[in-house]
């Protein structure tokens, strides 16, 4: 027997149905090592509307097994349910699908054994556990498990990468972590070589026995997490295929587990590779799990980004020719090679703190911590528990039909050149809404069968809310100041979970495949966002400055004069103050509320700068530029949704636009730039600065009507490459880079034409130049037309 608690980090779970009931397996990470958590004979539940009771006994027709017990619980339609217990989850979703051929409605089917162990005792990820009968020095039977939502571990991992040919015949297997920095290389070691090699370099004469290698490896040194770039689709990937190749398993989960291979419901090709015990983490994916973003999302340019540093040998082409000389005439170049690439990986994990991130996602959200995406999941862990305890179960997935809710409220905006504008912002707008005015299902649900007007909240569209009973508001309330305490610490990662999951609950309320969907929920959400910027743009012009655009929670506020920073500053601060103030004064005389509103001094841009509707005088949204002075004291110009910002705009449209831009708001003479660019252009000086770099979104036979440049050059680019016997790179999508020539899109493999210069000035150079001069009236035309010898 164990009695004394521990703490550990719940690092992947699995369930099976088995004779006595269904079995749950928990792995943690804990400070004594890895332990197995095995609980047995667990029972699985669903609900269903009591009056149904008597049509499931008779379907049941008194199969073992099951039982039914009246509960003090009702739909949202106020009908009382009866629980169905089965000692199996799979015989459970069985009768589910019976009942729904009888037109009985099931509830809660579809909650797997984990998580519903879990969510119904608030466990997220940290727990201590407690009793029991251990198995060995790692596996535990039925302890008791319950939060520990302080503790943290700490992690053992590891980053693997493989080099292979260009049809993925295994060449090399590399691993940086856990201490060690390991390469497994196919064929024989040199006579000599000019490396010097400071890791462990092993030759293996066939490639199983590099698998064999790889697996013996992941025993010896029994890694939490797994890293790598593009780690699921790729190299795990190509791995398999090459053990299958070679009839023995890729044995990297913990107890000599292989891989769990699962495709995606929705995208065809793409992978889920759960391993049993250990964390799979894709840096690509737990870059964009953590906002990050980049114009491209390779291995090379996020290192040389976010490091300073990559290791690029040309195009794709010449990479695959270099990586095959090596292996055929300098092995331990290769392998050289081969490690760089998983030490650019764990560098970009540690300077993104991308690993606290994703313990700390999982500790907040209650799903796995490869778990990616999931926000109505997480929705669903911290909401379906409190639910049940207000005395309801959930809705089924489509009970509830209608449209798109209206998305936050974007003023008109008034186009030009501004000196010193300042921009309020509602700090996170939605959630405090939320707790403001009380927005919640049980509560929607509740307010509506209340029989005392004084008992609800009105809300927009005729909905009204319980004051008293409600789910969302409080855990709502509870992550605002888990996120508050988290920035007092200084724990990034944790205030940036936090966050995300906070503001994921709107949007999830609008989502169809949410059991909670309902549209009445997400515009009493946006609708008062819209109310709410309507009053704030009503207040500010009384104080006697003029709103020239807002965005959802932002507005911006040109105060009509030029100030610097320290007075602008304390006109938005005092600003925000009488806002504020007005709110809790307004909520609380007039609604009886608890003000959570809070709108916050953002920015001040010395010179703002808002462009019209090309081709019109109307102003834009969601697309400016201004002028600030950043955190360090330099002068800074912040871009949202131009050109410069865009990643399928071309270097050359994307400087351009800098270039102008920094003249105007400097006061600089622009004209002579403006001219001697567009000169340079069609001199070719700028060739290397022309090239389109575009998403293929669909295979390249899917596109037949409207077939657009990206897609014509990767056709091209193919054609060429079965005529090299290349593999080809385009069929099922991914990215591809181009120039337009005299004879169209041509791929940068292969570009046989001249170039077109025409096409980049005016379908480049002069839309930006518009959008920018003419509110100024002037044009590029007016200014390059007096060179003849450009057109």
């Amino acid at each position: 027997m164990t009695h004394t608690a521990q703490n550990g980090f719940i690092l992947t779970r699995h369930w099976r149905d088995a004779a006595n009931g269904t079995e749950i397996e928990f792995w943690l990470a804990t400070d004594d090592g890895p332990k197995k958590i095995r609980l047995t004979a667990q029972t699985s539940v669903a609900f269903a509307e009591a009056k149904q009771r008597a049509a499931i006994e008779a379907l049941i027709g008194g199969q073992p097994g099951f039982e039914l017990r009246d509960l003090e619980l009702k739909t949202f339609e106020q009908e009382p349910v009866v629980g169905i217990y089965a000692s199996r989850y799979k015989q459970l979703t069985a009768l589910e699908r019976t009942l729904r051929e009888h037109g009985i409605k099931m509830l809660e089917a579809d909650i797997r054994p984990p998580e519903r162990y879990l969510m119904e005792r608030f466990i997220t990820a940290a727990v201590q556990f407690e009793g029991g009968q251990t198995q060995g020095a790692t596996v535990i039977h039925n302890c008791k498990l319950k939060p520990a939502p302080e503790y943290r571990p700490k992690l053992k991992m590891v980053s693997l990468d493989i080099e292979t040919s260009a049809f993925e015949d295994l060449y090399s297997i590399a691993l940086e972590g856990c201490g060690q920095r390991q390469v497994y290389m196919l064929g024989e070691a040199p006579a000599e070589s000019s490396q010097q090699i400071d890791f462990d370099l092993e030759y293996c004469a066939t490639p199983r026995q590099l698998i064999e290698k790889l697996n013996a490896w992941f025993v010896r040194h029994d890694p939490d997490v797994l890293v790598g770039w593009n780690v699921v689709q790729f190299d795990l990937r190509v791995l398999q295929k090459n053990a299958d190749k070679y009839k023995l398993p890729l044995a990297l989960g913990r107890e000599g587990k292989t891989i769990e291979w699962r495709e995606h419901p929705g995208q065809k090709g793409y992978l889920f590779a759960p391993v049993v015990g250990r964390i799979v983490l894709d840096g690509i994916d737990a870059l964009k799990a953590a906002s990050w973003t980049f114009p491209s999302f390779s291995l090379e340019n996020v290192s040389q980004a976010m490091l300073g540093e990559g290791k690029d040998i040309g195009d794709v082409y010449d990479k695959m020719a270099e990586i095959e000389r090596r292996f055929h005439e300098d092995k331990p170049a290769l392998a050289h090679y081969n490690l760089k690439d998983c030490e650019l990986v764990t560098r970009i994990f540690d300077k993104a703190n991308l690993l606290a991130f994703m313990i700390e996602r999982a500790t907040v959200t209650g799903l796995q911590a490869d778990h990616l995406g999931g926000s109505i999941a997480a929705f669903g862990h911290h909401y379906l528990p409190r639910m049940h305890r207000e005395g309801y179960v959930a809705p089924s997935v489509g009970d509830v039909s209608g449209g798109a809710s209206p998305g936050g409220f974007v003023m008109d905006s008034k186009p030009g050149l501004y000196d010193s504008v300042v921009v309020l912002d509602y700090k996170s707008l939605y959630p405090s809404i939320i707790r403001t005015f009380l927005v919640d299902p049980v509560g929607l649900i509740e307010g509506e069968v209340a029989d005392d007007p004084a008992s609800v909240v009105e809300g927009v569209n005729g909905t009204v809310f319980s004051r008293t009973r409600h789910c969302l508001p409080e855990i709502t309330t509870q992550i605002w100041k888990q996120r508050d305490a988290a920035k007092r610490a200084k724990n990034e990662p944790l205030s940036q979970a936090l966050k995300l999951l906070m503001n994921s609950f709107c949007g999830v309320l609008g989502a169809t495949e949410c059991r909670f969907f309902n549209p009445r929920l997400v515009s009493s959400v946006t609708l008062r966002g819209h109310q709410m910027m309507k009053q704030t743009r009503e207040l500010v012009e009384a104080e006697g400055y003029d709103v020239i655009y807002g965005d959802t929670d932002s507005i911006f506020i040109w105060l009509k004069k030029e100030y610097g920073n320290a007075e602008a500053l304390a006109i938005g601060e005092g600003l925000a103050v009488k806002i504020n103030d007005w709110w809790r004064t307004m909520l609380k005389e007039k609604h009886g509320l608890e003000c959570h509103l809070e709108i916050e001094f953002d920015t001040h841009y010395r010179k703002f700068f808002m462009p019209t509707i090309r081709g019109t005088e109307t102003g834009s949204k969601k697309r400016y530029a201004g002028l600030a002075v950043n955190a360090k004291g330099e002068e800074e110009v912040i871009y949202r949704g131009l050109e410069v910002a865009r990643s399928d705009w071309t270097p050359l449209a994307q400087q351009f636009q800098q270039g102008l831009f920094t003249r105007i708001f400097k006061d600089e003479p622009y004209q002579d730039f403006v001219r001697e660019y567009a000169q340079k252009t069609l001199s070719g000086d700028y060739d290397e600065l022309l090239v389109y770099r575009k998403r293929l979104r669909q295979r390249l036979d899917e596109y037949k009507v409207n077939v657009p440049p990206q897609v014509r050059a990767a056709r091209l680019a193919d054609e060429y490459n079965q005529a090299q016997h290349r593999p080809l790179r385009y069929q099922n999508g991914g990215w591809i880079s181009y120039v337009m020539t005299t004879s169209g899109p041509e791929p940068t493999e292969v570009v046989r034409s001249h170039i077109d210069y025409e096409h980049y000035l005016t379908k480049q150079l002069q839309p930006i130049a518009d959008s920018i001069l003419l509110p100024m009236h002037d044009s590029f035309t007016s200014l390059t037309t007096a060179q003849a010898s450009l057109f």
